[in-house]
């Protein structure tokens, strides 16, 4: 279990605030909320409902769009995209778990586009692990976490939200 200063309730109330003053900043007028299967989506529902947006939450799974699944492996749970409004010059508010590699995130704008294209894409990630191989930055951070090379993070859920360090097997 991960100590009591990285709680997700309080990083996910940091979060909403920062996303609040993010979209009041860049005059954002319908921003439409996307969660990244799986812990992107329990994330986003929190948040779009902190944040009561007015457009539904959508759902993307980018397990065919990866270009690491040979080595990650192919999820064999993969589930539909669910996108509730077209997506064509919407701000985009898009919602994960962990940023590390940034090839995730890659993915996950590769499908956007397939979809339309948005006026722009907001990240969000409850935590920022700084291991990048794509120039690839959350605009919106719960935290910042630095593990040892053979230490990983895990979000559960969904009911609590809870973190997880462990060694990698």
């Amino acid at each position: 279990m991960v100590p009591d200063p990285l709680s997700v309730d309080a990083l996910l109330d940091k979060m909403a605030n920062d996303t609040r003053a993010l979209i009041t900043r860049r005059n954002f007028k319908d921003p439409l909320m996307i969660g990244i299967r799986t812990g992107g989506v329990w994330l986003a529902e929190r948040l779009h409902a902190q944040l009561e947006l007015a457009s539904p939450l959508g759902v993307l799974d980018i397990s065919f769009y990866r270009d690491d699944f040979t080595q990650v492996g192919m999820n064999p749970k993969v589930k539909p995209t669910q996108l509730p409004c077209p997506t064509e010059g919407r701000d985009i508010l898009l919602v994960d778990d962990v940023i590390m590699s940034g090839r995730t995130i890659r993915a996950a704008m590769n499908e956007l586009f397939d979809y339309g294209r948005p006026a722009s894409i907001t990240l969000i990630s409850l935590l920022d692990l700084p291991r990048r191989d794509l120039p690839i930055q959350a605009d919106v951070i719960g935290a910042t976490l630095t593990l040892g090379p053979d230490q990983q993070v895990k979000l559960n859920g969904p009911d609590p939200l809870t973190l997880t360090i462990s060694q990698r097997d």
